[in-house]
């Protein structure tokens, strides 16, 4: 393994040390190398699309609705309107849509496939992550079991004369397996349970924006007044209740 990992040694991207751990570890360790980059680059994406997401969207999104329950439904439109982050853009549709149609089931059910549409947006990257997590310990746990095996093999093929450095060898694998796939399963798993959380926290502010739209006092604009009769609901949950009266 090391003669074709040579030439990224050159190339300065593996340091001779690792090369010498992938030597030993086999496999299982180049695995598991490979996971950690790629949930590096997954924890370097998700966090990226999560700072563009709520960067002054929280405050963007308050001084709005504050314009909306103050009856000037147009400026509040106006505020969200240019905005490409998830939660203004979805209460900007919102609010455009209460103000030509009222709090119609059609305004209701369009706000339920755009706010799916966003959902899915901002949870990708996390069940690779999850993925990661759970493998990279079975991982390891599997090299162990392959040194082990190989030691006892080892051995085996010495009969009488065995030599400890042959179980000692077997052994050295398979604790290094295990360190890797720990070292590689427990930052990824404390990383995925802070951008899901994140992520999470983020859809409670689009459902209690969204919420607000709906019942918010909301003052005339050019074609009269616009009232909101209905008792409000979530339009994140119009979906789930249409397969629950269908059922």
């Amino acid at each position: 393994m090391s003669e074709w990992l040579s030439p990224l040694v050159e190339m300065g991207v593996l340091t001779p040390g690792l090369v010498e751990l992938l030597g030993i570890g086999g496999p299982v360790v180049a695995i598991l190398l490979v996971f950690s980059m790629v949930a590096v680059t997954l924890i370097i994406g998700k966090s990226l699309q999560l700072f563009l997401a709520t960067w002054q969207s929280k405050t963007k999104v308050s001084d709005s609705l504050s314009l909306w329950r103050d009856g000037q439904v147009r400026d509040a439109h106006s505020l969200l309107m240019a905005s490409q982050q998830p939660v203004p853009a979805l209460v900007a549709s919102a609010m455009a849509s209460v103000m030509r149609h009222g709090d119609a089931p059609l305004v209701r059910e369009e706000l339920a496939r755009q706010a799916s549409r966003h959902l899915a947006s901002l949870k990708s990257y996390l069940k690779p992550l999850e993925v990661i997590a759970t493998l990279s310990p079975l991982l390891g746990l599997l090299g162990t079991v392959m040194g082990m095996i190989l030691a006892f093999q080892q051995m085996e093929a010495a009969g009488n004369q065995v030599d400890p450095s042959v179980l000692s060898g077997g052994i050295w694998q398979a604790l290094l397996t295990t360190a890797a796939g720990l070292i590689v399963a427990i930052p990824v798993v404390m990383l995925h349970s802070y951008l899901e959380r994140k992520t999470d926290r983020l859809v409670d502010e689009m459902e209690d924006a969204l919420t607000a739209v709906f019942t918010g006092p909301l003052v005339g604009n050019t074609s009269g007044a616009v009232n909101v009769s209905e008792p409000a609901a979530n339009p994140l949950n119009a979906s789930d209740e249409r397969r629950g009266h269908a059922a």
